[in-house]
């Protein structure tokens, strides 16, 4: 199979930019997403302890306002709009000397008061709670009301949760306790606290849904960012790729596509140069090339000379019988001679003796003639032939030596093909020689031909002593063989599966122990259009 039948150019550089590309693409977009994911949750963290170390500072700012206000014994105003008595106060106005109304404030109401001008200015809410308040708007919620209790009960310095509003937006909750000191017993000794006790918690809200608005800004500016990288960098590997490995590669397929190896051009066409490892391969492939085709000429010469002294050896193997053929006309041949020698001027004995002695010399050279035109070496190539008369003329010459052995004939009507002649022929007679070693005791060798489609297809059959499972799967291996030590080569099947396979056919063979074996050879052959029903409509 050619390479550009495994790998089609177009599939390759598909394959390889798309593969690359996206192996590469993936690898980005894991990373990019990796590092996004890290990024927003970083960015989360931040604004969150930004947020948290905001309520802090904002807490303590606050504790300190308070404590001012405390240490002062509380802040007095000029009564007015807008500036009403402390009702939960004991001493809550008071009149000055000139007849003015002055309210107190004490850090409790300073800092709800506060509150309500950060609140406007969207700096968040705080203010002080308890769980028993004296003013009903320091009651806790549900939040304040839990971390009241766990400062309470498990002595913890701070509790925090960000809470989403119906609207949606986010904001961090905050409360610390608020522990009484001297001067918080002025207002809160008669509601039993002392000093050291928690008597509430100050609790702050910072609001945070513009951070989360400029988070997801960013997000959404880095998740653009992060497309265009992964464009940039599919595109950019899918060029490169395709400029310096595919284009490179399509050189070296093509290259791999026109060499045949069966001829002394090593190299059709460029091969892709550099020093980088498809360079380097570029090179190998040159070598081996260079190598392939020595190996092939090797080959070629080495395979010539295998079928040449497999013929050989068959025709050695032909000698005895032949020998025997040839002294059988020669005796009756010299007997002729004798008596005419004795008797020359006899003439009735040599009207009698004269033909019988031309008739064995024609027998003889009829012998010859045919070991001849065997052993002959001829190139190999089609010519119209008479397949069954190349097989008759094959039987003869096995039959100098068959002993007890029968052969039997069955051919279609059309036999002429155009066939490369000395290959049949050694095809032929090697498997006819190893059918008649399986029958030392004599048999059936048969031989059938029938045209299957644009295939001629040959059977050889004979009722030898067959052959076992494990021998068959070595019966085509080279130097195999069942006789005995000088009596065969173990070439013979070899080189018929060598020359079927040069053909373009295949062999194959079934046998079992004691019942012969069957050898089949499908062949490609045109049949010769002077056959009847195998010519054109006209003929």
């Amino acid at each position: 199979m050619r390479p550009s039948e495994i790998f089609p150019e177009e599939t390759l550089l598909m394959r390889l930019n798309l593969k690359f590309s996206i192996l590469i693409g993936l690898v980005v977009i894991i990373s990019y997403g990796v590092t996004f994911y890290r990024t927003s949750g970083f960015q989360n963290e931040l604004i969150e302890t930004a947020a948290v170390q905001q309520a802090r500072m904002l807490h303590h700012q606050l504790k300190l306002t308070r404590q001012w206000v405390a240490d002062h014994k509380g802040l007095f105003f000029l009564k007015g709009e807008g500036v009403e008595a402390n009702p939960f106060l004991e001493e809550g106005q008071i009149l000055d000397s000139t007849g003015q109304v002055l309210v107190k404030r004490n850090p409790a109401m300073v800092t709800r008061e506060l509150s309500e001008y950060a609140a406007r200015e969207g700096f968040g809410r705080y203010g002080v709670t308890s769980l028993k308040p004296l003013n009903p708007q320091n009651a806790p919620n549900e939040f304040e009301r839990r971390s009241l209790l766990s400062f309470e009960k498990d002595g913890i310095s701070e509790a925090m949760e960000i809470e989403k509003s119906p609207g949606g937006e986010r904001r961090l909750l905050y409360i610390a306790p608020l522990k009484v000191d001297g001067s918080c017993l002025e207002c809160h000794a008669r509601q039993g606290y002392k000093v050291g006790d928690i008597r509430g918690g100050l609790s702050v809200s910072i609001p945070m849904e513009w951070a989360y608005t400029q988070t997801r800004k960013n997000d959404r500016m880095l998740l653009l960012i992060a497309l265009a990288t992964i464009v940039v960098v599919f595109v950019t590997i899918f060029l490169l790729i395709n400029f310096v490995v595919v284009r490179r590669l399509e050189m070296l397929a093509r290259e791999m596509d026109e060499f045949s190896g069966k001829s002394d051009r090593v190299a059709l066409g460029p091969l892709p140069s550099g020093r980088d490892e498809i360079g380097l391969l570029a090179g190998k492939y040159r070598e081996l090339c260079t190598r392939l085709v020595t190996s092939q000429q090797e080959l070629a010469r080495t395979q010539e000379q295998v079928f040449q002294s497999e013929k050989l050896a068959a025709l050695g193997r032909l000698v005895a019988g032949v020998g025997h053929e040839i002294n059988n006309p020669l005796a009756g041949m010299l007997n002729c001679v004798k008596s005419l020698s004795e008797a020359p001027g006899n003439v009735k004995m040599q009207e009698r003796y004269l033909p019988l002695i031309a008739k064995g010399l024609g027998r003889i050279k009829h012998t010859v003639r045919q070991l001849l035109n065997f052993g002959r070496r001829e190139p190999l190539h089609p010519r119209e032939a008479d397949l069954e008369e190349i097989t008759r003329e094959c039987l003869e010459l096995l039959a100098y030596s068959s002993g007890k052995i029968s052969f039997e004939l069955d051919f279609q009507p059309a036999h002429t093909y155009l066939l490369d002649v000395e290959a049949i022929k050694q095809i032929i007679m090697n498997i006819g020689i190893n059918a008649i070693h399986a029958m030392p005791e004599g048999g059936t060798f048969s031989v059938r031909c029938r045209q299957q489609q644009k295939n001629m297809v040959l059977e050889f059959l004979d009722t030898g002593c067959g052959m076992e499972n494990e021998q068959l799967k070595m019966i085509f291996d080279p130097f195999y063989t069942t006789k005995d030590v000088g009596e065969g080569t173990g070439l013979g099947l070899f080189v018929t599966y060598s020359i079927i396979e040069r053909m373009g056919g295949k062999i194959s063979v079934e046998s079992r122990k004691g019942q012969g074996s069957r050898f089949t050879v499908t062949l490609p052959v045109t049949p010769c259009n002077n056959q009847p029903g195998i010519g054109n409509a006209d003929d």
